[in-house]
């Protein structure tokens, strides 16, 4: 289980974080829970689209780089989720009320803050997603995001 709450890893507030608690993590990986609740993305009987499925997956990330930084004792950095070569989902929705737990681990890395998860999504009884995601943070995610100015 993570020291830090779930809040100060993600740069993310309120509704829009989908987690509920990092169960454990490593170097490489984290697991991380969540229960399928009324939120912005739902559905009118509770349930998530399947499609968030990948947004749960990319929040474990996050708490992964943010876990990452803490114990670094540097600042959680914003990151981008810059897509999938694969999602595969193998549930209709996300139903509510769903225990979930969100399996997320490193394969490549470069120096530059480019990385790939091999990622999984399960509820207690299957496997409900499972994708590979593209993601980049920048050493300095301020100035990757900031536009020039038109002449």
């Amino acid at each position: 289980m993570s020291p830090w709450p779930i809040a100060s890893l993600l740069p993310h507030a309120g509704d829009m974080i989908l987690l509920d608690e990092v169960r454990s993590y490593d170097a490489d990986s984290l697991c991380a829970f969540a229960v399928v609740k009324p939120g912005p993305y739902s559905l009118p009987d509770g349930s998530l689209p399947p499609w968030l499925g990948m947004e749960l997956m990319a929040q474990a990330v996050g708490a992964w780089a943010g876990c990452q930084a803490r114990l670094a004792g540097e600042p959680v950095k914003l990151g981008f989720l810059l897509g999938t070569r694969r999602y595969e989902i193998h549930a209709d929705t996300l139903p509510a009320g769903a225990r979930l737990t969100i399996h997320v681990r490193r394969g490549l890395v470069d120096a530059s803050g480019m990385s790939v998860f091999e990622c999984e999504l399960h509820d207690e009884a299957r496997l409900l997603a499972e994708a590979r995601l593209n993601v980049y943070q920048p050493k300095d995610p301020t100035a990757f995001i900031q536009e020039e100015s038109p002449e």
